[in-house]
């Protein structure tokens, strides 16, 4: 029997897949790839030290792989396969968004790796929304649109097939494994022709143009790949220069000299023909939701520390929230991973307190890169590029996590049982290797 190819390569082989496809898809993905790339050279040339810090980290390797990409379905049986999908690709659903507050009729997840080494050999991860139809008002439109997603398959009949090999033998070949890849890239690909009328997907837009843009086609297009810079705010200011069209603001905290959490912008929604169903052949159109996004990432925050950030971004006073590595660290505002240096391993350490050993020199600490979204960032996104007319009242609902996980067929996890699970093996790896007593510190 052939090996399995592993999860960490599947992910890769589609990763890289996928963005060639949207690069060909969308010309102007490349060129934000391209500046991107040239931002990130600049920041790492301009400061060595923390190019260093970034490199002791693994974070430099795993820079120019970094992407994530966002889709929307339409039905629980659309979101259970894509989590099936995924999972083969060794990506778990964390965390539940609900942007309806916001205005935008859909809840989420994010598909990922959650293990460090799976993050680091490659982090490709994806935004998936599921759409909200009981937020519709309009009854007949409701069931319009419900009639509508029943009657497609967003996936290849070869798809489910490699996804139920997957499942029942326990892992893909590497025959098995490149052809997953194409499969499921049909999911993902473009497809211009609308499944409903002209009239229909007019009435859906007056509804939400999220709505029609979910409903409308015979798949969930991916909407957008997001490369990671190092400096969200040279490459906002770089765009223009490029014939790219950046969004008015930066999603997510301020500039700060530590980094945490999500920076987010992107470049106005693409026009592209679609052709809709007509008695007398196809009628012409234009859809408008796919776009270039960017983002930078900084620091995981703890629940603290999230407390801190939600107020600040309520009073849009960020004082209270350090700007300092030390202090986010010692009043437990952010996750750290932790590890022993040279002299530390060279040393007779006496002691366990890791603050003791950190100045000592012998332990350095590392804050953990958030792999996570904000969902009022998302849906500011979401909304920049759906046109004003979408940036309406929130919707008057309670969050529906628990229908949600029904629908997903699984329980999503928890971000922050992740960062600590990670700080803490970080800590008693630490201690191990500098010969003391976890069971101490």
């Amino acid at each position: 029997m052939s090996a399995f190819v592993h999860p960490d390569e599947i992910r890769s082989r589609f990763s890289a897949a996928l963005s060639a496809m949207y690069r060909a898809e969308v010309p102007q993905y490349g060129e934000l790839l391209t500046l991107v790339a040239e931002v990130n050279a600049q920041a790492l040339k301009a400061d060595p030290a923390g190019a260093e810090r970034l490199a002791a980290a693994g974070e430099l390797a795993r820079l120019s792989e970094e992407r994530h990409g966002a889709i929307r379905v339409g039905t629980a049986d659309e979101l259970a396969t894509i989590a099936r999908a995924f999972a083969v690709m060794g990506m778990a659903p964390v965390s539940y968004y609900n942007l309806a507050p916001a205005g935008v009729p859909v809840h989420s997840t994010a598909f990922r790796p959650v293990d460090p080494a799976a993050l680091a050999r490659n982090p490709f991860r994806v935004f998936c929304s599921l759409l909200r139809l009981e937020l519709i008002e309009d009854n007949a439109l409701r069931q319009e649109a419900a009639a509508a997603l029943a009657r497609r398959d967003i996936f290849t009949p070869g798809a489910r097939a490699l996804i139920e090999t997957a499942e029942t033998a326990g892992g893909l070949d590497e025959d098995q494994a490149d052809r997953f890849v194409a499969e499921l890239l049909e999911t993902f690909r473009w497809h211009a022709e609308a499944t409903v009328s002209a009239a229909t997907y007019e009435r859906l837009v007056a509804a939400h143009r999220l709505i029609a843009d979910v409903v409308s086609f015979k798949g969930p297009h991916i909407n957008h790949l997001t490369p990671r810079t190092l400096d969200i705010d040279a490459a906002q200011a770089a765009m223009p220069e490029r014939g790219i069209t950046p969004k008015e603001t930066i999603e997510g905290p301020p500039a700060r000299a530590c980094p945490i959490l999500l920076r987010q912008t992107s470049f106005k929604a693409l026009q592209e023909a679609i052709a809709f169903p007509g008695a007398d052949g196809a009628v012409q159109g234009v859809h408008t939701a796919r776009f270039g996004e960017i983002e930078q990432r900084g620091c995981a925050l703890t629940p603290a520390g999230r407390a801190l950030y939600d107020a600040a971004l309520a009073s849009k006073d960020f004082a209270a929230l350090p700007d300092d590595w030390t202090a986010l660290r010692r009043t437990g505002l952010a996750w750290f991973r932790y590890r022993a240096t040279p002299q530390g391993l060279a040393a007779r350490a006496e002691t366990a307190d890791l603050e003791a050993l950190i100045t000592l020199g012998h332990v350095v600490a590392e804050p953990i890169t958030y792999e996570d979204f904000l969902p009022v960032s998302a849906a500011g996104i979401f909304q920049s590029n759906l046109g004003a007319e979408a940036r309406g009242t929130a919707y008057a609902v309670d969050p529906a996590k628990a229908d949600f996980e029904q629908a997903l067929g699984r329980s999503v996890l928890d971000e922050m049982t992740l960062y600590q699970a990670e700080q803490d093996a970080s800590v008693a790896a630490t201690l191990k290797a500098l010969g003391l007593n976890t069971a101490t510190a």
